[in-house]
């Protein structure tokens, strides 16, 4: 008898040294939704953030990229985040802000001088701040991309708001966006991006408002063939999780090492992004596209005509806009 117990024991303390432990505790598998293919820069530093997760927690939380909208749009992540059924997502600020109404600020036209601003901004005390009261909705904010210009592109081309008077506007699921849109004299047409290609092919809608690199992946710039390099938006991206899932999933330990991986590879991202705009803006400058930049005073035009937006605003947005315009 005492040899037979002598024998499970040994074999017990062999499985417990053999590659770890036979008992250990399976990994907490988090889900990330992204939007976007897997070749697209955000994508490509989702995978980045996960790797680094994985490795230091030594395996026990992975992190597994949904690219390409397999769990849903932005507007669908962005609820099934905030309940709890989704982990985590990287998303464009525009839809979040039904959630959060102080990323309004950072969404507002023409507040960001250029991406150096921007970056000042995300990367600072007012960036912090931000994102750390994305809790109050429910979520948990891990970070900041470079989410890059907003410009617009139609089937005729455009240059000032008086062209564009009468178009319909495809745009982000945001009340300001489209308060923005039509403030110019357009009819903003909010739907998901999945939708924008069959909506610019059947002439649901005359054109739409995106970066460089959308425009060319979503193959927008086959169907609206003229875009304005207007820059009406400047907007970062942010990555946000559920406070209702990771705080039972995970340790306030474990939640930081993501935060921390989010914030080592942002520099990253903002590299690929910038490399990402020029090879898109090539891309369609040789398809045959029409790209244009406003002169000084068709800009000013365009700001103008977007002054209603602010004035709109409730104070707290217009307090946060005015300490972002007073940083140099």
């Amino acid at each position: 008898m005492k040899k037979l117990v002598l024998v499970a024991l040994m074999s017990v303390i062999a499985l417990w040294g053999f590659g770890g432990s036979a008992f250990a505790k399976k990994p907490v598998v988090l889900r990330l939704a992204e939007i976007h293919d897997a070749n697209y820069p955000t994508t490509i530093v989702d995978f980045e953030i996960a790797k680094l997760v994985k490795q230091r927690t030594r395996g026990r939380v992975v992190i597994e990229v949904y690219h390409s909208m397999k769990l849903g749009d932005e507007a669908a992540v962005i609820k099934k985040v905030q309940e709890g059924e989704i982990d985590l997502t990287r998303i464009s600020i525009g839809p979040v802000t039904k959630y959060v109404p102080a990323l309004n600020a950072f969404h507002m036209p023409y507040v960001f001088r250029d991406t150096e601003h921007l970056l000042e901004i995300i990367n600072g005390e007012i960036g912090d701040e931000v994102l750390n009261s994305v809790e109050k909705s429910a979520f948990i904010g891990f970070g900041w991309f470079d989410g890059g210009t907003r410009n617009f592109y139609t089937k005729r081309p455009i240059r000032t708001p008086a062209d564009i008077k009468g178009m319909r506007i495809r745009t982000v699921q945001s009340q300001l966006m489209a308060a923005m849109i039509e403030a110019m004299g357009a009819v903003a047409v909010p739907m998901p991006h999945g939708e924008t290609y069959a909506a610019l092919k059947s002439g649901a809608v005359d054109g739409a408002e995106n970066s460089y690199p959308t425009y060319e992946e979503a193959g927008h710039y086959q169907l609206a063939r003229y875009f304005l390099q207007d820059e009406h938006t400047r907007s970062p991206d942010i990555i946000i999780g559920s406070l209702k899932s990771l705080a039972t999933k995970l340790s306030v330990e474990d939640i930081e090492i993501i935060k921390q991986a989010a914030r080592e590879t942002r520099w990253m991202q903002f590299k690929l992004w910038a490399e990402a705009v020029m090879k898109a803006k090539n891309k369609v400058i040789a398809a045959g596209c029409s790209v244009s930049v406003p002169t000084p005073s068709q800009r000013q035009a365009f700001i103008d005509a977007a002054r209603p937006v602010y004035d709109a605003q409730p104070a707290t947005i217009k307090e946060l806009v005015n300490r972002i315009k007073e940083v140099r």
